[in-house]
């Protein structure tokens, strides 16, 4: 049975954590030197010794850790995993039956009630990650929990925390049988080849899901389509499936033209009737602009943060530029699809990007749908910044 350790918790995070809020930050514990070991499990009181919550002490850059229970009488054992895992699959059940959609996230962190572990299902073969050592001293509850709940053909991890002071990504096959790569799997009866042992991304981000039908069922007819940040290009496969006359898709990584090779050729697209370009974004702008190429569908998607040569680039900064060299290569009713996964700003705040790009630019638009994180990325209430994904479809109108 595990040792609870008491911790302390300043009076305004205190009544905080007291409604809900999930994550435990340095700066809420009265004394954090009382924290030695990650992984330990901590009874969180309130400066008159009341009890608040129980939760892990596990550093991630997000904080010191996670609330796991509410209930004080409650034990954190395989029992109390088990429960965790099996209401995450009883929220997914409707993905389990669908034939034409095979990779999804069974368990998205604080949202299923663990901040810090997230588990996507690829047909059968699971991925768990692990943000913290602290999460990863559970390794065996959570394993046990995963296998005691689901049908597993096998489990890859990839750890995610700090070890000695360096930021680390590793991934191990640790359990089942290993497939053959690349895996093929479905989404809305797509293909994406993807591929658990090739280090933190496998090949798809499954959160752009509902963006990605969206573009195929209703806007890529007969449009010529361009898709900035396009990693292995999964929103060009979309748009080609959905009938574009043509793609282009840009990425500064290498390995980004073999990777998008592969998501055409597993569809039995002809990838030579698309542009691959292997070119820093920013640069691709500058030529495109100064060319006058318009596109009908520009798809902008870039990270959070991103560096080259020559640029660095900031969502919380510089998203408004990057929207405004957009604007200047979109056809008269075009469609920008502007995507975000930035948790530091809300949807309000993006929007006032997107107004303010259009502003500045002397240019209309009407927002004609907006997007967020797709049901399998269960988020609570009571922690904003999980619902990080923000996506906007905006009309510039002819002038």
């Amino acid at each position: 049975m595990q040792t609870e350790i008491n911790v302390n918790v300043k009076q305004n995070d205190a009544a905080r954590l007291s409604k809900g809020f999930p994550l435990i930050s340095k700066e809420a514990l009265v004394n954090e030197n009382q924290l030695q070991k990650e992984g330990s499990v901590i009874r969180l009181l309130d400066e008159k010794n009341r009890f608040i919550a129980k939760g892990y002490y596990g550093r991630q850059n997000k904080g010191y850790g996670w609330v796991l229970t509410r209930k004080e009488n409650e034990k954190v054992d395989q029992e109390f995993f088990n429960r965790r895992m099996k209401r995450a699959y009883d929220h997914r059940a409707s993905f389990y039956k669908d034939k034409d959609t095979t990779a999804f996230r069974l368990f998205n962190g604080e949202g299923d009630g663990i901040g810090g572990l997230i588990i996507d299902h690829y047909d059968g073969y699971y991925v768990v990650s692990w943000y913290s050592k602290g999460i990863y001293q559970f390794k065996d509850y959570i394993l046990h929990a995963l296998t005691n709940t689901a049908s597993v053909k096998g489990v890859y991890q990839k750890k995610r925390f700090d070890t000695k002071g360096k930021y680390i990504e590793e991934d191990d096959f640790l359990m089942g049988t290993e497939p053959s790569f690349p895996l093929i799997v479905k989404e809305n009866g797509v293909n994406f080849a993807v591929h658990l042992n090739d280090g933190a991304m496998v090949g798809v981000f499954l959160d752009q899901r509902d963006v990605r039908k969206r573009i195929r069922d209703h806007y890529a007819k007969g449009k010529n389509v361009l898709n900035m940040f396009s990693y292995t290009g999964a929103f060009s496969i979309f748009a080609a499936v959905g009938g574009a006359l043509k793609t282009t898709s840009v990425d500064l990584a290498n390995r980004s033209l073999s990777k998008t090779i592969e998501q055409f050729s597993v569809n039995g697209i002809d990838h030579e009737a698309h542009d691959i370009i292997v070119e820093d974004v920013f640069k691709y702008f500058k030529y495109a602009i100064k060319k006058q190429l318009k596109f009908d569908l520009v798809i902008l998607d870039p990270p959070s943060f991103a560096k080259s040569k020559k640029f660095t680039f900031s969502a919380a900064k510089d998203y408004k530029n990057l929207l405004k060299d957009t604007i200047e290569i979109t056809e008269d009713n075009g469609v920008i699809v502007a995507s975000t996964n930035s948790s530091a700003f809300d949807m309000k705040r993006f929007k006032s990007f997107i107004d303010m790009a259009f502003k500045e630019s002397h240019i209309n638009y009407k927002i004609l749908e907006e997007f967020s994180l797709p049901g399998d990325f269960k988020t609570i209430d009571e922690y904003k910044e999980g619902n990080y994904l923000k996506v906007v479809f905006i009309k510039k109108l002819k002038i």
